[in-house]
C-alpha cells in the first residue's frame, strides 16, 4: 500500500551558532537602531539557564509570552559578544579557538529561539506575533553580523586552508568545510559596500517572509468555508458534521465551519455531494490570500522574489535558485529541472487517463439530466476531482473511505503502528511522560529509550488542527543533540488532523496515518543523531536529503506486519478484514497521476519564481503563475498545483525556496532504499541497525551523495519511484 507523499512545513531552527536559523545581524548593542532591551532579562526568566527538566525540556509551566522577547534579545547580544571575542582573539587561528569556539556560541539564543519558533508556529497569538515582528529583523541582522565579519572569516579561512595538515578526524574536517562554504555563500567575500547592500536585502527578506506568514495565517482562518444550511454539507459523516458545528461554535458563529488546510485541495471535498458547496469550499481555499481583507499576499511575494533575485546577483549568481542549490545534492537548477521535467510526461499522461475515467463516470451519472450546476455533461473541474475520483475508486476497487477509518484510531496508530515499527527496526522503546509540561493540553510527550535502556530522546506530539496553528505537518527540535554541548534531542511532531467532538475517537484516514509515519521519520533522524558538533547534527542536512528519512519511514505504514498490528476496529478490537486490506493494497497506485502532477506543479512554480533575474520587473503574481504552468506543461485545468504562489508557505517563509523539488528528489532516494530493504529481508533489526549506523545517526558529517551510495551499494535511480507510483509498468534497473 502506497499513498501520496506528504511533506512537513519545516520550521527548523538549526542548532549551533553558524546555522542559527532565521537570519541576520547588527553591531554593538542595537539592531537597526532598536535597543536589544536586555534590561528586562534576568534570573527570573525561564530561559536564563538551561532547563533542569529531563533532557533540558522547555519548562512550559513557567514560560510566559512576555519571557520570549527579552531572552531572544539577550541571546542576540550574547552571541554577538561571543563572536566578537573569537574574531578579536590575538592568537593564531586554530580549529579549537575558532571553529569549535563558534560551535559553543549562541547557547542562550538557541535555547529560547528553538522554543519560540516551535510555539509561534503551533500555538501563536497576537502577543507572540508582535514579538515575532520585532525579533525577525534582529535575528536577520545577527546572521549578517556573524557571516559578514571579515576578521572572523579570515580566521575560518585560515583553518580551512590548513585543514589537511591539522590531523582532524573526518567529522571535524567536515565541519571546517561546511563552515567555510557557509561564510562564502552568505557573502563573506563581498566588499564592504556590497555587504552593506546585502544586509539591507537580508533584513527586507526576513520582514517580508514574516509579513507573508502572518497574512497567510489570518487569511486562511478568515477564508474557512461557512454555512448555516446543513444541506450544503450533504455527504459528510455525522462525525464530520459535529466537527464542523464545533468549529463554528469555537468561532462564535452559527451553523457550520470547515477550516482550511494548507493545501489547495481540502479533505472534505472527497465527501461533499453538493457541487455548489464543493466549488465554494475549493474557491475559498484557492483565493484565501487574494481577498480584499488585508491578507492579500501577492504584493508581498512579488517583492520577496525580487529581493531574492537582487541578493543572488549581488552574490555573483544569475538567480536565486543557482545561489540556493550550490550546497544541495542537486547542485544546480539545471539538474533539479532535468529531474522534474523527466517526470512531467509520465505524471500528466497518467493524470489525463485518470481524468477520462472520472469524466466517463460523470457522463454516466448525469445522462438525461437538465442543465444547471449538476446538469448533464458538465466537465470535471478541480473541485470535482476528489469527489468523483473517490467514486471511481469505489467502483474499481470496492473501497470506501468510511469503511477504512474505523480501523485507524489516532492513538492506536501512534503506539501500535509508528512506535511498533520503530521498535522492530531499531529496538527502541517508548514511555509516556505526563509529568513534562506542555504548551497546549492536546500535546502528548514520550520518552524514548535506546536498546541498552539508556534515555535517547524526548518526543512531543501535537496532532490536532487549531486556528492559531500553521497549516501542514512538520518536525523540529526544542533541543538538539550534541556531544560537544552534552545535550540529547527533544523533538516535536506537529500535524493538523481534524479534532473529534468531545468523547469521540480520533479516526483518521490512511493519508493521515502516512503523515504520522512521515513526521516520525524526521523525528528518528533527529533522535538517532550521534555527532559531536551541533551544526552537523540530526536534520541539519540539505533540503534534498532531509526528506529522505521521513519519506522512507512512510513505507512501514503499509508493511503487512506493522499494518496488522495497528489497523484494528476501534470499537471491537478486531483486525481489519483481509478482504479490506487487499482492497487498500490493490488501490494503492490509484490517483497517483494526479498526486504526482500537483506536487510537480508546485515544485516547478517554486523553481520558476526563483530563476527570475534581478533585472526582471516586479511580477503580476497571477499572470506569472499561469505562464509558468504553461511553460512547464503542467497547466491541467482539473489538476491545480498543490500550493498556489499566494499561499505557498514552504517557499516564502519555511526555508524551501528553490527547494520544493526536494520532495520528489527524495522520493527517488526513499523508494530505492525501500527496495533495498525488501531485497534484504524487510523489517529486521539487522537492516534497521545498519541504516541507523550508516545514515540516520550521521547528520551532515559526510558528503550526502557518498553517504547514501555507500549504504545502498550503488547510485540511486528513478526506476523504483516510477514503478511504485504506477507511472510505468517497470522502471529501469
Amino acid at each position: 500500500m502506497t499513498s501520496m507523499r506528504l511533506e512537513r512545513m519545516c520550521g527548523l531552527v538549526m542548532a549551533g551558532a553558524m546555522v542559527a536559523g532565521t537570519a541576520a545581524a547588527a553591531q554593538g548593542g542595537s539592531v537597526n537602531g532598536v535597543s536589544n532591551g536586555t534590561g528586562a532579562f534576568g534570573p527570573a526568566n525561564p530561559f536564563y539557564a538551561a532547563s533542569t527538566l529531563p533532557f533540558q525540556a522547555p519548562p512550559f509551566d513557567r514560560i510566559k509570552d512576555s519571557d520570549y522577547q527579552p531572552a531572544i534579545e539577550a541571546g542576540i547580544a550574547e552571541q554577538l559578544k561571543e563572536t566578537e571575542t573569537i574574531a578579536e582573539n590575538p592568537a593564531a587561528a586554530t580549529f579549537e579557538n575558532t571553529v569549535v569556539a563558534m560551535e559553543k556560541t549562541g547557547q542562550l539564543l538557541n535555547r529560547v529561539n528553538q522554543v519560540f519558533q516551535g510555539v509561534v508556529q503551533a500555538n501563536t497569538n497576537d502577543t507572540l506575533q508582535k514579538v515575532q515582528d520585532v525579533v525577525t529583523p534582529k535575528l536577520a541582522a545577527l546572521q549578517d553580523a556573524i557571516y559578514l565579519n571579515s576578521r572572523l572569516f579570515a580566521r575560518v579561512k585560515t583553518v580551512y586552508e590548513e585543514r589537511e595538515k591539522l590531523g582532524l578526524d573526518a567529522e571535524s574536517r567536515r565541519l571546517v568545510e561546511v563552515d567555510y562554504k557557509a561564510f562564502v555563500k552568505a557573502g563573506a567575500q563581498l566588499s564592504d559596500a556590497d555587504k552593506a547592500k546585502l544586509k539591507k536585502l537580508n533584513e527586507e527578506e526576513a520582514v517580508l517572509s514574516n509579513t507573508f506568514t502572518n497574512k497567510l495565517l489570518a487569511g486562511t482562518k478568515a477564508a474557512a468555508y461557512a454555512t448555516t444550511d446543513k444541506a450544503m454539507l450533504a455527504g459528510l459523516s455525522d462525525a464530520q458534521m459535529e466537527a464542523a458545528a464545533l468549529a463554528a461554535k469555537e468561532r462564535g458563529t452559527a451553523g457550520y465551519v470547515i477550516p482550511l488546510q494548507n493545501t489547495t485541495q481540502q479533505p472534505d471535498l472527497t465527501f461533499m455531494s453538493e457541487r455548489e458547496a464543493r466549488k465554494a469550499l475549493f474557491e475559498d481555499s484557492w483565493t484565501r490570500t487574494e481577498r480584499e481583507d488585508g491578507n492579500d499576499t501577492r504584493a508581498t511575494i512579488a517583492r520577496l522574489a525580487q529581493v531574492r533575485a537582487e541578493k543572488a546577483e549581488l552574490l555573483g549568481f544569475p538567480n536565486y535558485a543557482a545561489w540556493a542549490l550550490q550546497d544541495q545534492m542537486a547542485k544546480t537548477p539545471a539538474a533539479a529541472l532535468k529531474f522534474m521535467d523527466a517526470l512531467v510526461g509520465p505524471a500528466t499522461a497518467k493524470a489525463k487517463s485518470e481524468q477520462q475515467e472520472i469524466q466517463a463516470l460523470i457522463d454516466k451519472q448525469t445522462a438525461g439530466m437538465g442543465s444547471g450546476m449538476e446538469g448533464a455533461g458538465f466537465q470535471v473541474r478541480a473541485w470535482d476531482w476528489n469527489f468523483y475520483s473517490e467514486q471511481v475508486r469505489k467502483a474499481k476497487y470496492d473501497l470506501d473511505e468510511a469503511q477504512v477509518k474505523p480501523y485507524f484510531e489516532l492513538n492506536r496508530v501512534l503506539e501500535d503502528g509508528v512506535f511498533y515499527a520503530a521498535h522492530e527496526l531499531y529496538g527502541i522503546t517508548f514511555k509516556e511522560r505526563k509529568d513534562i509540561p506542555v504548551y497546549q493540553p492536546d500535546v502528548r510527550v514520550f520518552e524514548v529509550f535506546d536498546t541498552n535502556g539508556r534515555p535517547l530522546a524526548l518526543f512531543y506530539f501535537d496532532y490536532f488542527k487549531r486556528d492559531n496553528k500553521d497549516g501542514g505537518a512538520w518536525m523540529s527540535n526544542f533541543v538538539g543533540q550534541s556531544k560537544l554541548l552534552g545535550t540529547l534531542p527533544v523533538i516535536y511532531n506537529v500535524a493538523n488532523f481534524q479534532k473529534p467532538a468531545p468523547g469521540q475517537p480520533a479516526l483518521i484516514s490512511f493519508t493521515d496515518v502516512t503523515t504520522m509515519f512521515h513526521e516520525f521519520g524526521h523525528g528518528l533522524h533527529g533522535a538517532f543523531a550521534d555527532t559531536v558538533y551541533p551544526s552537523l547534527s540530526g536534520t541539519n542536512v540539505p533540503r534534498d536529503f532531509v526528506e529522505f528519512p521521513s519519506q522512507f519511514n512512510e513505507h512501514w505504514a503499509s508493511y503487512p506486519e506493522v499494518f496488522r498490528h495497528y489497523a484494528v476496529n476501534y470499537k471491537t478490537g478486531a483486525p481489519m478484514p483481509e478482504e479490506l486490506v487487499a482492497k487498500i493494497k490493490k488501490a494503492a497506485k490509484f490517483n497517483q497521476g494526479y498526486l504526482v502532477t500537483e506536487a510537480l506543479a508546485a515544485a516547478e512554480l517554486d523553481m520558476q519564481w526563483h530563476m527570475l533575474a534581478a533585472s526582471a520587473p516586479l511580477q503580476d503574481v497571477d499572470a506569472f503563475e499561469k505562464a509558468a504552468l504553461v511553460k512547464t506543461k503542467l497547466n491541467l485545468a482539473a489538476v491545480p498545483p498543490r500550493y498556489r504562489s499566494s499561499y505557498f508557505l514552504h517557499i516564502w517563509a519555511n526555508g524551501y525556496a528553490a527547494g520544493y523539488y526536494a520532495y520528489s528528489w527524495t522520493e527517488m532516494l526513499d523508494d530505492d532504499a525501500y527496495q533495498w530493504f525488501e531485497e534484504h529481508g524487510g523489517l529486521t533489526r539487522a537492516n534497521g541497525d545498519r541504516f541507523r549506523k550508516m545514515v540516520l545517526s550521521r547528520g551532515n558529517t559526510e558528503d550526502l551523495d557518498r553517504m547514501y551510495s555507500t549504504w545502498l551499494g550503488k547510485e540511486p535511480t528513478t526506476g523504483p519511484m516510477l514503478k511504485d507510483r504506477g507511472l510505468v509498468e517497470d522502471g529501469p534497473k
